[in-house]
């Protein structure tokens, strides 16, 4: 995958818009927006990722599948959305929003992802969950955090869940999103010389 990225910390793929002139194009439409990907036309977004293409979004964070909208999942046409909440079964619910669920911990994060991850079979970077024993890393980390974990993946999206998970369980180590799209190969060779720095 070829990147365009900001000073913010925006990125576009040359992929996913078709040439190098329409990735900086929707990239250089960005206006206060951090971390977001493939987004165009959008303002004071971050964390946006793998929204399939957002589109003229204001002030969103950590959408997935998203179009316009904020902390939501598989949305389309939501403006400003902090204030809605969602039931099991994924009616709109209007009123106070209850918040982000709480985020769990994975003690000795870098082993137990990595020791998950190393069988035969067991990692898929290319699925975030292929089944109940094959995944991508992100896809482990959430596994292994159990119900909580999957609760924060459907809350914010694979990769921000991913993320907060690893930012509470090992203080002090940020990984870099751009890790969850490594290859098998990079992945478990990350993976093994965490585990035993720990």
């Amino acid at each position: 995958m070829t990147w365009l990225k900001d000073a913010n910390g925006n990125k576009c793929s040359v992929e996913y818009f078709g040439t190098n002139k329409a990735a900086q194009k929707a990239l250089d439409s960005l206006e206060e927006c951090g971390n977001c990907t493939n987004c165009y036309g959008c303002s004071e977004c971050s964390g946006c990722s793998r929204c399939s293409g957002c589109s003229g979004c204001s002030r969103c964070s950590g959408c997935s599948g998203c179009s316009r909208c904020s902390r939501c999942s598989e949305c389309s046409g939501c403006s400003d959305c902090s204030r809605l909440q969602w039931t099991d079964d994924k009616e709109e619910k209007k009123g106070e929003n209850a918040g982000p669920p709480p985020v769990p911990i994975i003690p000795d994060i870098h082993k137990a992802v990595y020791e998950a991850s190393s069988h035969p079979g067991s990692l898929a970077m290319q699925n975030v969950h292929t089944c109940d024993n094959t995944h991508c890393r992100a896809g482990w980390v959430i596994t292994l955090a159990g119900e909580a974990g999957h609760k924060l993946e459907e809350f914010f999206n694979w990769e921000l869940a991913a993320m907060k998970i690893y930012d509470a369980s090992a203080p002090g180590y940020k990984i870099n999103p751009e890790r969850f799209y490594d290859s098998n190969a990079e992945a478990l060779a990350d993976m093994k010389a965490l585990a035993e720095d720990d």
